[in-house]
């Protein structure tokens, strides 16, 4: 599915040196690097501020946090992307509440959500860019403005993508990044952060990040936890940032070589079509997923699914949410399928893929 390897032997020159300019500085937590790396995914964004976390899942969590989700809040999200977001949300103590996503972009659904914005009183609301395909941000915000909730964009997936001269992370109150190294901006490592255009969301996730202190060893908010990013991956960051829109622009084009390569009647696409999806996953869906995982393993290629079991459905929940019913959410996860899709593929990769996909059942 990846080949890390090859992608950052790339850049290993500017790796090393990076890694080396941290090592000759001694200093390794919350330096220099850190706060190049902020300033600069921060303009990146388009966003004033950058506050950098651990991992992805604090950074939703703080996220969440920073603009007042706490105890016994509810918070409306998705439950077919992996879980993240669900696992943000009990950590803070808060009640998922699940809206269903839209069939064919597999986002959140509006319509839903309003629904369950205007029943559960909801605090906040999770809008995840799952697979690199960004949301209907207008359409979201304009409800939660209506509801009175706050937005939080759980980019993960979508570093980069955009619309209307916006990128990912700059319409919600705060966003969430991760950077873990599968990422289309992925460190050598955990890594995230939280962007925002709010001073005092950022100011709260800063202090939250390193146990609620507002100076060395005085917590002044509660619910603090460790949560900093590191120097190195930080050095890190800042070399594959300024590639970022590079690598992004290959994964869009092995999406639509597949767009182009794979016919199938019985796998149907995604929609990859313009800067709003930057293809960090290229996810299929199928009614027989196990059938043509097999044989796709069968002739070598890699496929995985994001994601099998729907947050409401997992077994740690147990009956929680047994009157819940999200019948889109639970067919695509009982569908979808992803293909081999990353910049080290070259176009004969996609080709080779493509070709699997086209003789299962032939």
């Amino acid at each position: 599915m990846n080949d890390l390897a090859a992608q950052d032997r790339e850049v290993a020159g500017e790796l090393a040196a990076a890694l080396s300019r941290v090592l000759d500085r001694g200093r390794y937590v919350l330096g220099p690097e850190v706060s190049a790396f902020e300033q600069e995914f921060a303009a990146y964004c388009g966003t004033p501020h950058a506050v950098g976390l651990a991992s992805g899942t604090d950074a939703l969590a703080l996220a969440l946090a920073g603009v007042g989700v706490g105890p016994g809040d509810r918070v409306a999200l998705v439950a077919n992307a992996g879980g993240y977001g669900t696992a943000a949300v009990d950590s803070l103590g808060a009640m998922p509440v699940y809206a269903d996503v839209d069939g064919e972009s597999r986002l959140i659904d509006p319509t839903d959500l309003d629904r369950v914005l205007a029943a559960t009183g909801a605090r906040a609301v999770i809008v995840t860019h799952l697979y690199g395909a960004l949301a209907d941000m207008a359409t979201v915000t304009g409800l939660a403005a209506r509801h009175g909730v706050k937005v939080v964009e759980d980019c993960a997936q979508a570093h980069g993508a955009g619309r209307d001269g916006r990128r990912a992370g700059s319409f919600g109150d705060a966003a969430a990044f991760s950077f873990y190294p599968t990422k289309n901006l992925g460190a050598l490592g955990d890594a995230g952060a939280v962007v925002t255009a709010d001073p005092t969301i950022a100011e709260r996730v800063t202090r939250l990040r390193q146990y609620g202190w507002d100076r060395k060893y005085r917590v002044a908010l509660p619910h603090g936890r460790n949560s900093r990013l590191d120097e190195l991956q930080a050095a890190v960051l800042r070399v594959k940032l300024t590639r970022l829109d590079a690598g992004n622009a290959r994964r869009s084009a092995l999406a639509r070589r597949y767009g182009s390569a794979i016919a199938h009647p019985k796998v149907e696409l995604p929609a990859v079509t313009g800067p709003d999806h930057v293809a960090h996953l290229y996810a299929v869906l199928t009614e027989d997923r196990a059938g043509l995982a097999a044989h796709l393993r069968a002739h070598g290629v890699a496929s995985e699914a994001h994601f099998p079991i729907p947050d409401h459905r997992q077994p740690a929940v147990g009956d929680r949410y047994a009157g819940t019913s999200l019948p889109v959410t639970e067919r695509l996860c009982r569908q979808v399928l992803s293909l081999p899709c990353h910049p080290g593929m070259s176009d004969a990769d996609a080709d080779r893929v493509a070709d699997a996909v086209n003789c299962w059942g032939a």
